[in-house]
This record gives structure tokens, sequence and C-alpha cells, in this order.
């Protein structure tokens, strides 16, 4: 469910004629203010999936670091929307809790 929560977010759509993905994260950081609040209220709740998942906190705390820079960078208009389109922060997260479930729970 998470990877389906995460390609919605970050890949869902491809730009006519290009091979880039895109998903809701940098179409709903176009409304001022409150889009990428709500995106980063999407990711956080995949941060506390990874927590109940047992993800070690180093690991959880880079992914709260990337939180943190898709949310502050998004708030930059058009830059941050941008910045979206490349950043996925949401898939670089998905990737630290699928390294942590393949190496199991003695790797911090």
């Amino acid at each position: 469910m998470l990877q389906k929560l995460t390609d919605l977010m970050d890949t869902a759509f491809v730009i006519p004629g290009t091979t880039l993905r895109y998903g809701l994260d940098p179409v709903l950081g176009l409304i001022p203010g409150v889009g990428d609040t709500l995106t980063m209220a999407v990711s956080l709740y995949i941060h506390s999936c990874a927590r109940r998942a047992g993800v070690p906190r180093r690991r959880r705390m880079q992914m709260l670091w990337n939180i943190f820079i898709d949310w502050l960078v998004g708030l930059v208009p058009v830059l941050g929307d941008l910045f979206d389109l490349g950043f996925k922060a949401n898939s670089r997260n998905i990737r630290i809790i699928m390294a942590y479930a393949n190496r199991g729970p003695d790797v911090g």
C-alpha cells in the first residue's frame, strides 16, 4: 500500500512527449500555502508507517530530513514546484524503508 501511495504522490503521471514522471506532490504544491503542507501530511503518514515497522531512528531522521527539504523548498513559488518534480521525497523514503526491510531488524 505504501508503494502505491508513493507512486501516486511522485510518479503517477507522465509529461506528454517526455519520460518525466510526476505525481500529486508537485500538482498540489501549486496551491499556495496549503498544498505543500497537505503533501507533507502524506509524507508524515509514510514516516509513521516506517516507525511502526521498526525502521531505526537514524533512518527515520533521514526520512524527516527529506520531508523537511521537500516542504521547505516547495514553499518557494515556481522554483519549489520544479524542485518537487525531481526531488521525490516519498520515493526516497520508501527506498529507505525497503532497504531496512530487506536487511532485517539488526541493521541500523
